[in-house]
């Protein structure tokens, strides 16, 4: 019985040791080296993992540090997060020296607030500026602007961002933000931009992200961006772009003179930290009454001289006369049929049909359909 138990020992003891060898063969083998260095630069990184420095992770921008202090500089390299101090840590370790990178901060640019960009209509589903943008326009008219449903709130990992009630944007807090980006990539419409500021994280920024021309722009937002170009044209700094009707200022250039903002004639340029501008609609002025009544003798004048193309004499009490305008992009039958129905009752005892019904050849209808939408007049 002993002799079984010594030799099941020996058995299993020599299978062990066998397995043990050939493991350390194979970890000697495929062994992958880390530089020690990457240990020490995750260490001094703070660990937020948040991907705006570009790489996966504080690990991945470790790893990409001691790869580039070997191409024998860090330019390019930040930890957003960590900001200039954390990349001095990171540079003594390598024994390099960090150069010295110009703060930046999330900016919203848009400034359709609830006064300057009014809502159109209520959007009642899934409160996601995602969902939003790829099912519909929005609440506005705008299809530039903030949606305002907060997705860039839920992204930020450090509380800077958060939405105003009153003016249904979001704002940034410049104390919190560390530029990490996430909330940049959580806009489905890119109207937040990591922005170069100055040391007190000031700047000027064209708050508008409108691309349709002046006049279309400014019917749906008071403080849109018309491209007038007088921004550019006060810029002694050649600071300021226009492409697509719309201007951009170019942090690396700005001095902040403050000359746009005085120029810009819809107050989509501010300065970074200051409240945003309200512009309120100018009321409409009424027309004289000379211009009135010239209008009124034309418009009298243009239905004279449509009555013998299109007859319409039999209205109801409720219905509307409708002076036809042979200039609009719909025929004037189109013009009938979306003004109301029209009252065909026949006269003097005679049926409404096709023969004594006046044709209308601008209708895409055939003559009896046009006769049951009312878009008929009896003839003289």
């Amino acid at each position: 019985m002993l002799n079984v138990i010594l030799i099941a020992v020996c058995v299993l003891g020599a299978i062990g040791l066998i397995a043990a060898l050939i493991l350390w063969g194979t970890s000697k083998k495929f062994a992958v080296y880390e530089d020690p260095r990457i240990a020490q630069v995750n260490e001094v990184l703070p660990g937020a993992n948040c991907g705006g420095c570009g790489f996966p992770g504080c690990g991945g921008m470790a790893a990409a540090c001691v790869k580039a202090a070997d191409g024998g500089s860090l330019e390019g390299l930040l930890c957003p997060v960590g900001g200039q101090e954390c990349m001095n840590k990171v540079a003594a370790i390598l024994g390099m020296e960090a150069e010295v990178s110009a703060p930046k901060v999330a900016v919203v640019r848009c400034n359709g607030t609830c006064e300057n960009r009014p809502r159109v209509v209520e959007y009642d589903g899934v409160k996601s500026c995602r969902i939003l943008n790829s099912t519909a326009q929005g609440e506005t008219g705008c299809a530039f602007g903030c949606l305002g449903c907060g997705d860039c709130v839920a992204a930020c990992q450090f509380d800077a961002i958060h939405m105003n009630p009153e003016t249904g944007l979001p704002e940034v807090d410049r104390t919190k933000c560390t530029a990490c980006g996430a909330c940049a990539k959580a806009c489905p419409r890119n109207i937040i931009e990591i922005r170069q500021v100055d040391d007190q994280k000031q700047g000027m920024v064209v708050t508008c992200m409108n691309k349709d021309k002046g006049a279309v722009a400014a019917k749906v937002c008071a403080a849109s961006c018309i491209g007038c170009g007088k921004c550019k044209q006060v810029c002694g700094a050649e600071a300021i772009t226009i492409d697509q009707n719309l201007s951009y200022i170019d942090p690396a250039k700005c001095i902040s003179c403050r000359a746009c903002e005085e120029a810009c004639p819809k107050a989509c340029i501010i300065m970074l930290g200051e409240p945003r501008k309200v512009i309120a609609k100018k009321p409409v002025a009424a027309k004289p009454a000379a211009a009135a009544a010239t209008a009124s003798s034309a418009a009298a004048t243009s239905a004279d001289s449509s009555s013998a193309a299109v007859k319409n004499t039999n209205l109801r009490p409720y219905d509307k006369p409708l002076e036809p305008k042979f200039d609009a992009p719909l025929p004037v039958s189109q013009q009938y049929m979306l003004a109301g129905t029209i009252d065909l009752t026949p006269g003097e005892g005679k049926a409404a049909t096709i023969e004594n019904i006046e044709h209308t050849y601008d209708a895409p209808l055939m003559p009896s359909q046009q006769i049951l939408l009312g878009l008929k007049t009896k003839k003289a």
